[in-house]
């Protein structure tokens, strides 16, 4: 069975209005203060927990 009336951008739109992407949370590294992704290692620095530091190796640009 085909629709009696074209269905209007508004109502589609409204319809899908859930469908959008949510923000990243960010938390702030408590070592150096950067922003980072909750329970994961800091970019900048490699804190994780006073227990975990992770050695991050230099690149080595030739």
């Amino acid at each position: 069975m085909l629709p009696v009336k074209k269905t209007s951008k508004s109502r589609t739109r409204t319809r899908r209005s859930h469908h959008r992407l949510s923000a990243t949370n960010y938390s702030l590294c408590r070592k150096c203060g950067n922003a980072k992704l909750p329970h994961a290692a800091c970019d900048k620095c490699g804190y994780l927990n006073p227990q975990i530091t992770l050695d991050l190796g230099k690149e080595e640009s030739s």
